[in-house]
C-alpha cells in the first residue's frame, strides 16, 4: 500500500490498517511518517493519533529523529489556562499505560480545583463548574485521541445522553457497576482497550453523581466536539 491509497481509506479502515502497515518494518514506518507530515489536521484525527503512537513506540533511530524534528511536543497542543503541565499525562496515554494515566488525570483535576482539592484528593461539584474550558479540552482530547476514541469524559457523556441522562443505567454500561456491586478499584477495572467504551477515566461515583453531573454540564461540550 502506498500513501495515497492509505489516505483514501475511511477513518475506521485507517485505524485497522496502521498496525499492519507498521509491521512492514522500515517501509511501513516511512509511510506512517509521510502520513503525519501530509495530514495536517487540527484537531488531529484518531488515525493521526494512532500513527503517532506507533512511531513513538517503535523507538528506531529514524522514528526518534523524525518525531524530535517535526513533533517535539507531540501532535496535540497541551494548552492550559492555569499553566498546568499535561506532559506526563500525554506520555502515559501515548504508552497506553491507562492505570497511571487515570491517576495522573485525577491529580490534574485536583490541581485545577486548587489547594483544598490537592490536599483532600477529591473534588466538589462547584469546583468542577469553574474548570477552564481549555484545560478540560486538553485532558479529554488526550484520552480520546490515544484510546482510538474509546475513552474520555466526552465518550461517557454521549453514553449518558443516549441513556436519557440516567446514571443508574450508565454505571453498568461503562463497567463501573455489576448488579448491586460497585467495581473494585483498582483490581476489577480494565486498564486496556478491551474495556467497555467510556470505562476510563474514573471519577469517584461513590460520593454521588454531583461531580460527574457538573462535568457533563460543563460548557466545554457545547464549544468543542469529539
Amino acid at each position: 500500500m502506498n500513501l495515497e491509497q492509505f489516505r483514501s481509506e475511511t477513518e475506521k479502515k485507517r485505524l485497522q490498517l496502521i498496525p499492519q502497515i507498521a509491521s512492514d518494518g522500515e517501509d511501513g514506518l516511512s509511510l506512517l511518517m509521510s502520513f503525519l507530515q501530509t495530514e495536517n489536521q487540527s484537531p488531529p484525527s484518531l488515525a493521526i493519533g494512532k500513527a503517532y503512537q506507533i512511531l513513538d513506540q517503535a523507538r528506531t533511530t529514524q522514528t526518534i529523529e523524525f518525531l524530535q524534528t517535526y513533533f517535539p511536543h507531540g501532535i496535540l497542543p497541551l494548552k492550559s489556562e492555569r499553566d498546568i503541565d499535561y506532559t506526563r499525562l500525554q506520555e502515559r496515554l501515548i504508552a497506553q499505560d491507562f492505570e497511571q494515566a487515570d491517576i495522573e488525570t485525577r491529580l490534574k483535576l485536583c490541581e485545577l480545583a486548587g489547594e483544598r482539592a490537592i490536599r483532600s484528593k477529591w473534588l466538589y461539584f462547584t469546583e468542577v463548574e469553574r474548570f477552564p474550558i481549555r484545560d478540560l479540552y486538553t485532558i479529554n482530547s488526550l484520552w480520546w485521541l490515544y484510546s482510538e476514541g474509546k475513552f474520555g469524559f466526552s465518550v461517557q457523556r454521549k453514553l449518558w445522553l443516549s441513556l436519557g441522562k440516567d446514571f443508574v443505567k450508565l454505571w453498568p454500561k461503562i463497567g463501573w457497576k455489576a448488579g448491586n456491586q460497585w467495581t473494585k478499584y483498582p483490581s476489577e477495572f480494565t486498564w486496556s482497550l478491551s474495556a467497555p467504551p467510556g470505562h476510563l477515566p474514573l471519577l469517584n461515583q461513590l460520593r454521588g453523581a454531583q461531580v460527574i453531573k457538573a462535568l457533563f454540564a460543563h460548557p466545554v461540550w457545547s464549544e468543542f466536539s469529539w
